[in-house]
């Protein structure tokens, strides 16, 4: 399918010829199912679904700064489907669905930046594999989002994209890395997007912005061509607005199958290939899950910051207690995340090592540094103050180090040891705030609170839902966003999806900010237009070229 829609776009372009008619659609809150709806119903075209989409973005990311690129291509191929559909031929789970992808997805046609300003020239000559399986399930590549630079923190703050601005709270990050992502699908600039996950990339964003997402178990979807990190800690996945919708994107992401190139895709079962994680989704239940409540995941030491997510973790643990749910106090001390991060973190062990061999892999073109070391002399990257440390250290560090084998040997134990709490207690899942407090405030010295670590070293699948919001404040209208973490044994993804959906059902607590309500007009675009990220709003408390 996406080799005949790429001949009919570069037709189209080379005639000079663009559809300009098109049924208007309102993209507030879009689906999957409610875009195929409008667009098999003959209610909208493809290219008016990809306008109304396109329409928010000029209207709103000026507040918001979640992009940081445009697809120019992105209605032509929309017209392209159009006679697709017209033809009859519309196979593919994710026909006409615009997606945005975090700006370290090697996209082919786009600059990859990883937000950082040195790597602005940076062109892929091939999609990252993940970014093969959309397109071929019929997804329509919108752009690209804003991240904390190469994906180091939470913060979402970059020298090539700027601050990206939480649209629940102007003075609060968005979390983070992937919050460019989070930021624009909770504005309905998207019906999904694509994310990171290295510590707490994919679970943050949905945190902070009433998003659900799922941080699959590692090996499950390939890491190739994706800007790394970390070979133990890096996995990717989607984020969107409902559980169905991730478990579409899962799906389809996942469909990747076993890839040389990323060797953790060897231990894929085979009761998890080929999957269709949307088709059960609504045959779970609630009554008789057993769920371990990490007690070590929270901070109870009253305050604005921690009080409201407290509160909502508790209102919600009652909610599951109502629909009949077991909750099991786990309150053994080695779940303490500040400690696990402190002690078995290798990110700056494998850091430098695993970007040098992405910068000079042969299918990057453009101009960018052909290592880590080259990137960090020229002065053109963002690195807050409280990783000058970090940065430093995986520069002179590797997986050769002496202290390397023995903290990879401890997280050894530390999945053991997971895996007993699950079997000593007979347990579900595991469920906790993603963070203790709630998203911090834009200038902050980090994204400080997050609980991801654990699911981050040990491999563990983890589904992340809304689970409530602080009090309303005149910078929230509507409060802000807290998330809670459903952990799982590795591969229990269609499990982890079917609980999501029933607590999502149960509760319905999303809610769309206040900033992205407002319908607003439908451009009519002749072209993609050119969005230009807000550079100018980096907080003076990060520095360019400082380290």
């Amino acid at each position: 399918m996406v080799f005949h829609l790429l001949v009919a776009v570069l037709a189209l372009l080379a005639s000079g010829h663009v559809f300009c008619q098109s049924l208007s659609f309102d993209a507030h809150e879009a689906t999957i199912d409610s875009v195929h709806h409008d667009l098999y119903s003959g209610l909208t075209t493809c290219r008016g679904v990809i306008t109304g989409f396109l329409s928010r973005i000029q209207s709103l990311n000026g507040a918001i700064n979640a992009i940081i690129t445009l697809n120019p291509y992105a209605l032509a191929m929309a017209d392209a489907m159009d006679q697709a559909l017209g033809a009859g031929n519309t196979t593919g789970l994710l026909f006409c669905i615009p997606v945005l992808l975090k700006d370290n997805y090697d996209t082919a046609g786009m600059n990859t930046t990883g937000g950082n300003l040195d790597l602005a020239g940076s062109q892929p000559s091939v999609d990252a594999p993940a970014v093969v399986a959309l397109r071929q399930a019929g997804a329509i590549i919108l752009g690209k989002t804003n991240l904390h630079e190469l994906a180091l923190e939470g913060l979402s703050v970059s020298s090539a994209g700027g601050q990206t601005v939480n649209p629940y709270d102007s003075t609060r990050t968005p979390g983070g890395s992937s919050g460019g992502s989070g930021a624009a699908v909770a504005a309905s600039f998207a019906v999904f997007a694509t994310g990171t996950d290295t510590v707490n990339s994919l679970r943050s964003p949905a945190s902070a912005n009433s998003l659900f997402s799922i941080r699959p178990t590692r090996g499950l979807i390939t890491r190739n061509g994706i800007i790394p990190i970390s070979y133990t800690q890096d996995t990717i996945g989607p984020i969107a607005r409902t559980t169905k919708d991730v478990a579409i994107a899962l799906s389809v992401m996942a469909s990747t199958g076993y890839d040389p190139n990323d060797n953790a895709t060897a231990l894929v079962p085979a009761s998890s290939l080929g999957k269709d994680y949307s088709a059960s989704i609504t045959g779970g239940s609630l009554k008789g899950l057993r769920l371990g409540l990490l007690s070590g995941f929270f901070n109870r030491t009253a305050s604005n910051e921690t009080t409201p997510v407290n509160a909502a973790m508790d209102a919600i643990v009652r909610k599951l207690q109502s629909a009949g749910a077991v909750i099991i106090p786990i309150n053994e001390t080695i779940y303490n995340a500040t400690a696990i991060s402190n002690t078995l973190d290798v990110q700056r062990f494998e850091y430098r090592e695993s970007m040098d061999a992405y910068l000079q892999r042969p299918t990057l073109k453009g101009t960018h540094p052909q290592t880590l070391q080259e990137l960090y002399d020229s002065k053109n990257y963002l690195v807050i103050p409280s990783q000058y440390e970090y940065v430093n250290t995986a520069l002179t560090s590797s997986t050769s180090n002496t202290t390397y084998a023995p903290i990879k040997s401890a997280i050894q134990n530390l999945t053991l040891a997971l895996q007993t709490t699950f079997t000593a207690n007979n347990l579900s899942f595991l469920i906790y705030p993603e963070q203790k407090n709630l998203v911090v405030k834009i200038g902050s010295p980090s994204q400080s609170g997050r609980n991801g670590i654990l699911a981050a070293l040990t491999g563990s699948p983890v589904v992340t839902v809304p689970a409530g919001f602080s009090p309303k404040t005149n910078q929230a209208p509507i409060g802000v966003p807290i998330g809670m973490e459903i952990l799982g044994r590795p591969w229990s993804e269609e499990g982890l999806l079917k609980t999501a959906y029933q607590i999502e059902m149960l509760t319905h607590i999303r809610k769309m900010p206040v900033v992205a309500q407002a319908y607003l007009e439908i451009m009519g675009f002749e072209n993609v237009p050119n969005v230009m990220p807000n550079v100018g709003n980096i907080p003076s408390e990060y520095p360019i070229g400082v380290r």
